[in-house]
């Protein structure tokens, strides 16, 4: 009989650690769970070798070689959402096949060419080979298995499902990243088109503007208030202005990154994060669909780690921490305090009025029926084909907009230069006629 360590949740869903016999890790899972708690985690305790071969400790065979340690190459950057879904999906299929787990591991890291993710998965071989389960393993790379993937993980080891636990972690993946993809794809019209128009009227301030200034200058024409203020502009954008070193398009070139920047900056912070999230939230067209997009992540992440297994309160906090939106975290900790008393999940929901009433029936209803997984992956499934709507008709509103503000830019361009032209036509047709 050996000793396991294990990690698991009480019914509070607080964290708790210790020690206990049994014959095997499914001995030691089931007396956990005898004790009224869910493992996290079970992990069997080796025997501490003892140094000169003595006690249990055998030394290594004189001319044996030692196992070589496979060598990580360097490798920087982030780890692309494709490659980990790619990689979860075929862990996936090696597991339901049957396949020991580290040989799993070994195939997909073989296939995967030389970069940061590969050199996660040899650590994390070694580990699994080490002893340690898949999610230990996996939890000591956050770079690429965040909180969500790692508790997801270790509820389909506890629970014996780790390849149905996989493949519904590779579908919220895909739909997660299906989404994101729309919705890029639909703003680089709208993102090429004012790119474009900004060179062009670059170009014009810049190089045209100023031809049309020497011929006023040299015909001594009057300039109008509207006129005067295009050739400023044009001056400053040339940066032909009085005591101007920096032309103004530097400024913008420097201005636009320099502003993601401190966006960036502003959002560290916890109280910029906070104030910036309700702005969005609160602005007009793109808040509804920031809105509807916080919802279909956040029912999809909960609906997924409930249906996997993992505790109600741990789930919530998981949530929690992904949703990616303060008024939704704050929303989701007032529910996880409510369900912690013995409360509903509905009520705190309804009472922050971050969620659409239909949501937090469906909710309501699903608590009910103890359908609440299935319940909240429908929510899910409708506010994605809702999220797509409302993407569809901003590109619509987008590009009649975008004409309607470059017809009047023109506009405006064009009766400025005209005005003095008239004028300089209208002085030239009296002095012929005196």
């Amino acid at each position: 009989m050996g000793s396991f360590t294990y990690e698991a949740l009480n019914a509070a869903g607080k964290p708790q650690k210790g020690v206990i016999d049994a014959n095997s890790t499914e001995e030691a899972i089931a007396k956990i769970k005898a004790q009224g708690f869910f493992p996290t985690g079970v992990k069997e305790q080796k025997a501490a070798k003892k140094e000169d071969g003595k006690g249990g400790g055998s030394a290594p065979t004189p001319g044996t070689p030692a196992k070589a340690k496979k060598s990580a190459s360097f490798s920087f950057g982030s780890i692309k959402p494709k490659v980990m879904t790619t990689f979860t999906r075929q862990l996936s299929t090696l597991q339901d096949a049957g396949l020991p787990l580290l040989r799993s591991l070994q195939i997909l890291e073989q296939q995967q060419k030389p970069g940061a993710f590969k050199n996660i998965l040899i650590g994390v071989s070694e580990e699994v080979e080490g002893g340690s389960a898949l999610s230990e393993a996996m939890a000591k790379y956050p770079r690429a298995f965040n909180t969500l993937y790692t508790k997801m993980v270790a509820a389909g080891e506890v629970g014996g499902v780790l390849d149905i636990i996989l493949q519904r972690l590779a579908e919220f993946m895909e739909k997660a990243e299906r989404l994101k993809r729309k919705i890029k794809g639909a703003m680089v019209y709208p993102a090429v088109v004012v790119s474009i128009a900004g060179i062009i009227l670059t170009g014009i301030m810049v190089f045209i503007i100023p031809k049309f200034e020497e011929i006023f200058t040299d015909f001594g024409v009057e300039l109008p208030a509207l006129t005067r203020w295009l050739i400023n502009t044009s001056r400053w954008f040339a940066g032909a202005g009085a005591g101007q070193q920096i032309p103004g398009w530097a400024w913008l070139i420097v201005g636009i990154p320099l502003s993601i920047i401190l966006w960036k900056l502003i959002r560290k912070a916890g109280p910029g994060r906070a104030i910036t999230d309700i702005i969005l939230l609160r602005a007009p067209v793109f808040g509804q669909l920031i809105r509807k997009t916080s919802i279909a992540r956040f029912t999809r992440t909960l609906g997924t780690l409930i249906s996997a297994g993992v505790p109600i309160l741990e789930a919530i906090n998981i949530t929690k921490e992904t949703s990616g939106n303060y008024v939704f975290e704050k929303a989701l900790g007032k529910v996880h305090d409510s369900i912690r008393e013995g409360e509903s999940f509905a009520g705190p929901l309804r009472e922050a009025k971050v969620c659409d009433p239909i949501v937090v029936n469906m909710i309501d209803v699903g608590e009910e029926t103890g359908e609440l997984d299935a319940m909240l992956m429908k929510i899910a499934d409708n506010y994605d084909e809702e999220v797509d709507v409302a993407v569809a008709s901003l590109v619509s509103l987008l590009e009649p907009l975008m004409v309607v503000v470059l017809g009047v830019i023109v506009g405006l361009i064009v009766v400025s230069m005209f005005l003095p032209l008239v004028k300089m036509i209208e002085s030239l047709q009296g002095g012929g006629g005196v």
